[in-house]
């Protein structure tokens, strides 16, 4: 169903100081597939803020790779810390799917725990919000826009080089690249 040079968009966030307020930058790349990187976007959110989703939907609508679009890609729910994005209101915003890619099953009790003794549970109805978490390959995954198969589909075009989506990899070395001077960290 999913051509093998299907435009997507994979978003990271950049390394940042978790205990300094401020911003980090996010980036994404636009890839065909998981072979060919066809541009770069990039926005900047507060560490732990509130202003992911509206700027990452910012950020995608006003793209020029836009209409070309077929699926977004996030490595997490959240970027810059506990700034949780709302995934169906970017899938609703874009018109785009949306994959939240996780690399573990997360710890639901722990967030939680964590989240209503910094007095955010709004953050975690977000993640509750963004529906359940599937198991796909090695990895996991929650979803808004598509079926579980759709999914496994898209990761088998866009996981060319290791288990994470070549644009999630791709947008991390970046990110932190900008950042640090330098790439590095399991991306």
């Amino acid at each position: 169903m999913y051509k093998k040079e299907m435009r997507v968009l994979g978003i990271d966030d950049a390394p940042f100081n978790k205990f300094k307020k401020g911003s980090t930058i996010v980036i994404g790349t636009v890839f065909r597939g998981g072979s060919f990187m066809d541009g770069i976007l990039s926005t900047k959110v507060s560490v732990d803020g509130n202003n992911s989703t509206s700027k990452i939907i910012e950020m995608v609508n006003n793209s020029k790779f836009r209409p070309q679009l077929q699926v977004i890609l996030l490595d997490g729910i959240a970027v810059g810390g506990f700034n949780v994005i709302d995934v169906k209101k970017l899938h609703k915003k874009t018109g785009i799917p949306v994959i939240v890619v996780i690399r573990k099953y997360p710890d639901f009790k722990k967030i939680k725990e964590t989240l209503v003794k910094l007095k955010k549970e709004k953050k975690f109805r977000l993640i509750q919000k963004a529906g359940p978490v599937h198991k796909a390959g090695k990895i996991y995954v929650q979803l808004d826009g598509l079926e579980l198969k759709d999914a496994r589909e898209i990761l088998k075009i866009t996981c060319t080089r290791a288990f994470i989506p070549e644009p999630l990899r791709a947008a991390h070395l970046i990110a932190s690249g900008i950042t640090l001077g330098e790439s590095r960290g399991n991306a």
